[in-house]
């Protein structure tokens, strides 16, 4: 009787953090939907207003919407690491053993990606400042969109690509070689697990300037691939395989323009 009870907690606990994790991949998505609505508006509307100059308000704005934007694309590949460390939890918890809130681990990782979005952010005004974006936030400079792709796929072949994809892809693994006690121990894991997150796809993420910041179809595909990449069973091959894909389309999109 005991170990049936301790199954239905178990079960019970594994379906809260994932239904916490869709509630947040949920709310990040109907506000970048959101976003890309107001787009459409010939003013932009009061969200997201054109910026020819930029302010610190404005700077706030669009570090909200990256910081957003890459909690709807990446909650999802990071969801296996999520529930393997509450799994872990559950079971310390279970024997009695000091444990730390799973929520905790994710704030670091997070974290991460909101450093990445402060970036993001100084690029987009850069972009801004050199040459004009179009409505969707894409650049209007066929050159610059070929060098991105032809950076993208470059760097898919790297080994700095390949060493942070293998930490993604086995949350076990990263659990087991990088365990820390305490609050600031997990936070410090979801800082590095974040680390290698970003040093995987940061270049995936500078694709969003390619055909838009907002256009909701290129958001998606590249939020799809990360997750391919990182949990199916062929993904580092997948990866590769883009890589070449995202080549030959820079090659493409270059000699068009020249």
């Amino acid at each position: 009787m005991p170990s049936e009870v301790a199954e239905t907690v178990l079960r019970r606990d594994r379906t809260i953090v994932l239904s916490g994790l869709v509630v947040i991949l949920a709310l990040s998505w109907t506000y970048v939907y959101w976003l890309a609505w107001e787009m459409q508006d010939t003013d932009m509307g009061i969200a997201m207003p054109r910026m020819q100059a930029w302010g610190v308000a404005d700077f706030a704005l669009m570090f909200a919407m990256w910081a957003v934007m890459m909690v709807a694309m990446m909650t999802p590949s990071a969801a296996p690491m999520v529930l393997t460390f509450a799994g872990i939890t559950r079971r310390r918890r279970e024997q009695q053993v000091p444990y730390v809130p799973t929520g905790v681990f994710l704030l670091g990782y997070l974290v991460v990606w909101a450093g990445f979005s402060l970036l993001a952010t100084a690029a987009q005004w850069g972009l801004q400042a050199a040459s004009p974006l179009s409505p969707m936030l894409a650049s209007t400079s066929p050159i610059l969109g070929g060098v991105l792709l032809l950076a993208a796929g470059t760097y898919q072949w790297t080994p700095l690509k390949y060493a942070c994809l293998r930490h993604c892809r086995s949350p076990l693994g990263f659990i087991l070689n990088d365990w820390r006690e305490g609050r600031r121990g997990v936070f410090l894991m979801g800082l590095k697990h974040g680390s290698y997150c970003v040093g995987c796809c940061w270049f995936l993420m500078a694709l969003l300037f390619v055909a838009g910041v907002m256009n909701l179809l290129w958001v998606a595909a590249i939020a799809g691939f990360v997750l391919l990449e990182k949990v199916a069973p062929a993904g580092h091959r997948v990866g590769r395989a883009a890589g070449v894909l995202l080549v030959g389309g820079g090659m493409w999109m270059i000699s068009g323009a020249l």
